[in-house]
């Protein structure tokens, strides 16, 4: 079956984690802040936290804004369900607005109806790895003094107006998930240019407590610490981090090699009439962590299946949130606000892509696809 996703693990990646694992520190070591340091200089931002998942960054994210239990967030339902579990995780309740068809991002428009006294933050996420439109979400914030959030789990390599994402919003969560642009195995990241939300990031990321392990290591350290938060352990591992610095050198080439990806199968679906592509805006740099793909006059659920049972690793991103039965329960979220999720929702799939997939496989996913109304 070719996967819809795919890591691409070198010999240089092997010998990076090979000299970690050769080494005295496995975890909470050097070559973490090294990873961090490289994230920084590829973004240009000033801080960076490494974490062990892109949930626990997006948990960290949202304790370090300190928001009142209770206030509500502002989000979007078509994404991962992390996304708004972790204001969930912080006390939080999540207001869903409805997407935009073209882009599947959040509608800037439809977070202005939205809000209310009690909101206190937005949250969005870059689908697909298409940043959203920042400036139309940045004027809102600024307008309703409201914190910002950037869910960049696609997004990491991709820019807004020549400008490397992870810049824009108060604090940016990455992910670092094997599907996703690099990989740590496991793994995630928060980045920042206010030192504040640096520090309690950090904080919360490891215990809450304000001295790491090397702090506290050699003959002239002391054994004192203090625990200043409530935090968790969601550090990431030296092993992680030494894999995450070897793919970032490599993450521009992943990115061409997805553009050229997507780019071909825009190409070869020009004459399938059942078939909409995905677009790019002009002022962007989309970083293509996936492909989708809208049908029409076709059951989604069938071609699904018969794309399966082809050996084409197809997938659904996303089943919009307040579907799920713990939403349901908690929150009683009526789909009929959300009209363009729904239309999308009901059309979308998601076609392989990675940087090892050829001009062959591409081929093949596409002339499956064409052959479907033959069947």
């Amino acid at each position: 079956m070719i996967p819809y996703g795919l890591q691409w693990i070198d010999e240089e990646d092997k010998e990076e984690v090979m000299k970690v694992l050769s080494s005295d520190w496995l975890t909470t070591g050097p070559k973490v802040g090294e990873f961090e340091d490289a994230l920084c200089k590829y973004m240009g931002c000033k801080h960076s936290v490494a974490v062990n998942s892109g949930t626990s960054a997006l948990d960290i994210a949202v304790g370090a804004l300190d928001i009142p239990e209770g206030s509500e967030v502002i989000t979007t339902p078509f994404t991962f369900a992390a996304t708004s579990n972790s204001l969930l995780y912080n006390r939080l309740n999540p207001v869903f607005v409805d997407i935009q068809k073209d882009t599947r991002n959040i509608d800037p428009e439809d977070i202005r109806r939205k809000i209310t006294p009690k909101t206190k933050a937005i949250v969005y996420v870059d689908y697909a790895g298409h940043p959203c439109d920042i400036k139309k979400i940045k004027e809102i914030a600024e307008e309703f003094n409201l914190y910002l959030i950037e869910d960049a789990c696609h997004a990491l390599g991709a820019s807004y107006c020549g400008k490397k994402i992870g810049n824009f919003a108060d604090l940016t969560v990455f992910s670092f998930h094997p599907v996703k642009p690099i990989t740590t195995g496991e793994g995630g990241a928060v980045v920042t240019n206010n030192s504040e939300l640096a520090e309690r990031a950090r904080l919360l990321h490891s215990h809450g407590i304000d001295k790491n392990a090397t702090e506290r290591y050699g003959p002239d350290a002391g054994w004192a610490y203090d625990m200043k938060m409530l935090g968790r352990n969601y550090r990431m591992t030296d092993i992680q981090a030494a894999l995450g610095t070897s793919q970032l050198k490599k993450l521009d080439m992943f990115i061409e090699k997805r553009r050229e990806i997507a780019e071909f199968y825009n190409e070869l679906f020009r004459d399938c009439e059942f078939v909409e592509t995905p677009v790019t805006k002009d002022d962007v740099k989309h970083g293509w962590h996936i492909y989708t793909i809208l049908l029409k006059d076709v059951n989604r659920d069938k071609v699904f299946l018969y794309l399966r049972k082809s050996g084409i690793g197809v997938n659904v991103h996303y089943i919009p949130i307040y579907h799920f039965s713990y939403y349901q329960k908690h929150f009683n979220i009526n789909e009929n606000y959300f009209p363009i999720t729904e239309d999308i929702f009901k059309r979308i799939i998601t076609l392989p892509i990675y940087p090892k997939m050829n001009d062959e496989d591409v081929e093949l996913v596409v002339k499956t696809i064409k052959a479907y109304t033959f069947i």
